[in-house]
This record gives structure tokens, sequence and C-alpha cells, in this order.
């Protein structure tokens, strides 16, 4: 349990680690490359290291030692069959990507997590996999994973994925679909979610030499067969990390500047700050960094967030503290995250004291000036480290905020707490 001490206002530059989402993509791309590859500022986590571990299961040689380098010695796409099941935790951007790279081997591949990862649904991938010749099951005959690869390679041609609620599952087929054995061609039903986390897999792959055709709407895909190129590759901040320090600066009026998360950034999550600047706080960009400074008093929004869904909750918590009503719409997606997110979200905040509805798709928080309504609680995280991170920031503002199982925030920030600290510390 943490419990943190309230402050006027916040004033502090800080640095967040390497963008999980990045790093999990560079890695994919580094693991299949032809030649060696150094990743620079990447992201040291437990999510990372369940990646690191499969990788090297499947043969690639990675050394981490040096957590500001990592090198990698790229297979050229060729994919050793590991000896015992490959165990991912509840790491479903790992459990996703690394189902199409196993695809890509000869052999049988035994793809397992923990208990919340097994009521996580995989089965549009699996069924786009499939059109790509590929033998794959789920144990339980549910669309979740355990999952059992008999692997051969994969034919390429056209498949279809039959939606995109999850770009997880598109962002898998892209990384792999240039060691097809025929150019690949890729067909996405109904509304493609997340966009920007497409768009960062092809930048990501466009790094490492290889650029697919793409239609404007991101639901048709052609990549021929090539092979990424090892290199040095850079690493982004993590703009979902560098939220919560945003939302500090937003909640309290007072300024904080993250100085590594660069403009234009790779990351949709970084579309946080505008919409904090439509709440009334001024923002600034200079070099990496983004500052934030929190109005007075924070406006509610109206807001779409399905290109966003990871920072969502972070600007539910703002919202609170904001005078009118916030929606945030297009969220469904949220509720096949590590836990269901909506709903975690409307029952802590509801805790606090927040009046705030949850709909199928979307939440819609009654917000208060200041958050003069909310007081303190026992925050449950539902082992969720965005759960936790976003209580954080609420948890600034009003006294007797307790956060129980904290040491969530390992899967994506571990120092998380520690750089937090800053704020409430010597804030």
């Amino acid at each position: 349990m943490i419990r943190i001490t309230p402050v006027e206002r916040v004033d502090a530059v800080v640095e967040v680690p390497g963008s999980k989402s990045i790093t999990q993509r560079a890695l994919i791309a580094a693991a299949l490359a032809e030649g060696e590859s150094v990743l620079v500022g990447p992201l040291t986590s437990e999510d990372t290291s369940y990646t690191i571990g499969a990788l090297r299961a499947m043969g690639i040689w990675v050394d981490d030692s040096d957590s500001a380098r990592w090198r990698l010695r790229g297979s050229g796409g060729l994919i050793q069959t590991p000896a015992e099941d490959i165990f991912l935790g509840n790491n479903g951007t790992a459990t996703r990507f690394l189902t199409s790279v196993a695809a890509l081997g000869h052999g049988t591949f035994h793809i397992t997590g923990d208990p919340r990862m097994s009521e996580r649904p995989i089965a549009p991938l699996m069924e786009a996999l499939q059109g790509w010749g590929v033998r794959i099951r789920s144990d339980a005959d549910n669309g979740c994973p355990p999952l059992t690869i008999e692997a051969s390679g994969i034919d390429g041609g056209k498949t279809i994925l039959p939606e995109g609620k999850s770009s997880q599952y598109l962002s898998s087929l892209l990384l792999v679909a240039p060691y097809a054995k025929n150019d690949a061609e890729l067909e996405v039903r109904g509304e493609v979610l997340s966009k920007p986390y497409v768009e960062m897999t092809m930048e990501v792959m466009a790094a490492f030499g290889v650029s697919g055709e793409a239609a404007p709407s991101l639901d048709r895909f052609r990549i021929s067969r090539s092979r990424y190129a090892g290199r040095e590759y850079r690493i982004e901040g993590d703009a979902s990390g560098a939220s919560y320090f945003w939302a500090a600066a937003a909640i309290t009026g007072g300024r904080v500047t993250v100085a590594n998360v660069p403009v234009p950034s790779l990351q949709g999550d970084a579309q946080l700050v505008p919409l904090l600047a439509r709440m009334g706080c001024q923002v600034s960009r200079s070099g990496h960094g983004i500052t934030v400074r929190g109005p007075e008093q924070l406006e509610a929004i109206e807001v779409d967030m399905g290109s966003m869904p990871d920072v969502a909750p972070t600007l539910a918590v703002v919202a609170a503290f904001a005078g009118g009503t916030t929606v945030i719409n297009n969220i469904a997606h949220l509720r096949i995250k590590e836990c269901d997110r909506i709903s975690a979200m409307v029952t802590e905040l509801g805790k606090m004291g927040a009046e705030i509805e949850e709909e199928p798709d979307r939440m819609i928080i009654h917000g208060t000036a200041g958050g003069a309504n909310l007081h303190g609680a026992a925050i449950e995280t539902y082992e969720d480290h965005r759960i936790a991170m976003c209580f954080a920031v609420a948890a600034l503002r009003v006294g007797g905020v307790e956060i129980t199982g904290e040491n969530c925030v390992v899967k994506s920030f571990p120092d998380f707490w520690e750089r937090f600290a800053v704020l409430w510390r010597d804030g």
C-alpha cells in the first residue's frame, strides 16, 4: 500500500522510460532482421522482459546487460522451436506479437500466460493467421490463450482480419508479413481502433527497411516479401507514462515538463496533451520535451479516445477535477486490457465520491471544480499498472487516498513511484 501526500501545486522537469509500445515493436523487427541491431533507450520492465525471454527461447541472441543499449543479433526470420512453453504473464502485446512470430517457425509452439491472459481474446488474430495457412488453436477452444501453434511458416497471399477492436492483432500480422512465403495482403473488417499504434508499427518497420502499402483508412495492406536490416534505433520516452505527470500539472494548476517525449511523436498517446489544452491547460514544446501548465479551473470536454485508449483512465481522473460533464467515447476496447478498465475506473472513482456513469463504450464524469466532492479511499488496482498510476495523480490533490497492489507498475514503469515522488516530496 502506498499513500501520497497531497500538494498545492507541482513544478518539475522529469524524464520517463522508453516507450513500451515502440520497444516491443523494435524488439520484434530487430529479432527478425539480418545483422545486428542496437536499441537505444529501451524500456526495461516486466513486459519487455517476457518478450526478451521468449525471443531467446526462439533462438535470438539478446544482450540487455546495458539497460540503455540493448544489442540483438537478428535471425533473418529463422525461428527455433523452444524446448518449453512460452510464458508471457499478462503481456497482451507480446502474446499477440509472438503468436505470429512463432508461426514463422517449424514445430510445435505453446504460448501461455497468467489467468487474466486466458480471458483476453485473440480469436481474430488466429483467424487471420489461419487464412495465411497457419495451424493454430486455442487450447480451451474459447478464442483465448493458451495457444498451440503447429508451425510450418506463413504462406502469405490474402487473409482477412475479421475485426480491428485491438490494433495489436493488426500490428502482429504486419510485423511478420515480410517473411511470408508469398507477398502478403491483409484486409480488416469493421472499424480499425487505435490507428496511431498501427501507424507506429509501420514506422518501426520502415526504420528497419521494410515499407508496405496501406490504404488511407488502414483497412487494407500489401507487404512484399523482404527482410528487415539490423540498425541502431533510438526509442522515444513513453507518452503513456508521461501522461500521469502532465495530468498532475493539470489538476494542481502547476507545471511539469516531460523532457524526452519528442514533437512530433510516433505515439498516439501524446495526443492527450491537446486534450488537456482543450480543458484549459497551457502547452509548450521545446527540443525533445513537452510542458503542461494547469489552469486555475479545468473545463469539461467531450472526446473520442478510440485512438488512445491507454490514456483514457488518465483523462477520467483529470475530468473528476473539472467543472462540468466530461464524456469519454469509443473506449469499449478498454474492457479487454489488463482488467476491464471502464468498470475499474467507475468503481474506484466512485469510491472517492466522484459522480461517474458507465456505458458499454464510454464513461461520463460529472466533475466538480478542483474535485471539491472527492475524498480519500482505499483504491484497488486490479493488478493493472495504469489504474495504479492514474490514481497516484488523484492522490496529489485528495488526502487519504491509499493505493493497494501498487507494485503492478513493474509491468511498464518499474521505478514509477520513485520518479513520481519528485512531485509530492519536492513539489
